[in-house]
């Protein structure tokens, strides 16, 4: 009879969890914490294992999160992982419950990631700053660069070229 490990390092080795998710915005592939459910489900059949997650709700100072845990067992053993993220209780756009289920499926997500090594570092997730790190500065109206991109785009200029260059608003 095989162990938990030697279970767990089975369906590590076999799961397959594409990115099938389209950020068209941000014009990248992910996954979803549901595509890896999905994806593990008839893995953890095969091998009789259950997995469980489950949310707590954090903070320290100012700054609430959500603490995922991500349990797998043979109903004996488990082995467990956790992962955090952040929640913005005043995201635009979102009201206070869909600010918590975003930051629970993002730390989800994550846990699972660490417990069935699905490596991330090319996800979009990962690597995306936001506009954080951008050398890109703000085409602001009124100014000398304002006038020289109207001027421009007036004379048949490509609007993905001045994007190129600066963070422009909608």
């Amino acid at each position: 009879m095989k162990s938990l490990n030697d279970k767990l390092v089975n369906i590590q080795g076999r799961l397959k969890a594409p990115k099938n998710q389209r950020n068209s915005f941000g014009n990248y592939n992910y996954r979803s914490c549901e595509d890896i459910l999905e994806a593990v489900k008839p893995l953890l059949k095969e091998h009789n294992l259950v997995l469980n997650l489950t949310d707590e709700t954090m903070q320290i100072g100012e700054i609430y999160f959500i603490q995922a845990n991500a349990v797998i067992s043979d109903g004996d053993k488990s082995i467990a992982v956790k992962a955090q993220a952040g929640v913005q209780p005043n995201k635009k756009g979102m009201d206070i419950a869909q600010s918590f289920g975003a930051s629970s499926s993002y730390a989800r997500k994550y846990a699972l990631n660490g417990l069935f090594l699905i490596d991330d570092t090319k996800d979009a997730d990962a690597t995306n700053t936001h506009d954080k790190s951008s050398s890109k500065s703000w085409l602001n109206k009124g100014t000398a660069e304002f006038k020289k991109v109207q001027t421009y785009l007036k004379g048949g200029g490509d609007i993905s070229k001045v994007e190129e260059k600066y963070k422009i608003s909608k």
